[in-house]
């Protein structure tokens, strides 16, 4: 019984540790992402199946060309997919697997994969654990909240701000590049959400990081 006294507080500080080891960030410019020479978060998402997916070892299979995107309702992160979709089969001849992380649900994931006829495995991340785990999950403001959940009819979770106000949570655009050790060769992460990088940018950026694998 004593140790079970003293292991409760000890339970309660490691789980609030947790807790905020990954805080959101207040908006999109102070995000803190994962950067080159670090390590790929281990984190639990779910495929368009509802499948749940270890992203380690997804990772430790082959390398990765890892990207988050706002979701299927977002134009910007459309374009982005379709351009992955057509440098697609080079990333393969390089020896990677394409993979995409969003908020969107499993349901939504697989409408979005059929529509646009991708190949590539994308992943749900409704509770933001792996934005969060990278460093790339930020509040948006009450204004952008309120207008998404309405024009959208987006069915994304609200998370509370310090503050105590009911937010949408998004991830900051971002490409991730990964050796099967999980290493980071390559991250390109903008706050400006209109602006995603060249597919060309990846493509080099991919052949550059396979000769340091």
């Amino acid at each position: 019984m004593k140790f079970s006294h003293l292991m409760l507080p000890l339970l309660a500080l490691l789980l609030s540790a947790k807790l905020f080891a990954n805080p959101i960030a207040a908006d999109a410019e102070s995000v803190s992402p994962l950067l080159n020479g670090e390590q790929i978060p281990a984190v639990m998402l779910k495929d368009s199946s509802g499948k749940v997916v270890d992203l380690k070892n997804l990772i430790a299979q082959k390398p990765t060309v890892l990207f988050f995107y706002r979701g299927g309702w977002c134009p910007y992160c459309n374009n982005q997919l379709g351009q992955l979709k057509e440098i697609e089969p080079k990333l393969i001849e390089l020896g990677y697997q394409l993979v995409g992380i969003s908020p969107d649900s499993p349901e939504k994931l697989a409408a979005s994969a059929g529509e646009r006829k991708l190949d590539y495995l994308l992943l749900s991340d409704a509770n933001m654990d792996a934005a969060r785990a990278f460093g790339l999950a930020f509040f948006t403001s009450k204004q952008t909240s309120d207008a998404y959940l309405a024009r959208m009819k987006l069915e994304n979770p609200l998370f509370t701000t310090p503050e105590g106000e009911p937010r949408l949570v998004l991830p900051v655009p971002a490409v991730y590049i990964a050796d099967k050790e999980g290493l980071v060769h390559f991250q390109y992460v903008n706050p400006n959400f209109k602006v995603r990088p060249a597919p060309e940018l990846i493509l080099t950026a991919a052949k550059l990081a396979a000769t340091k694998a």
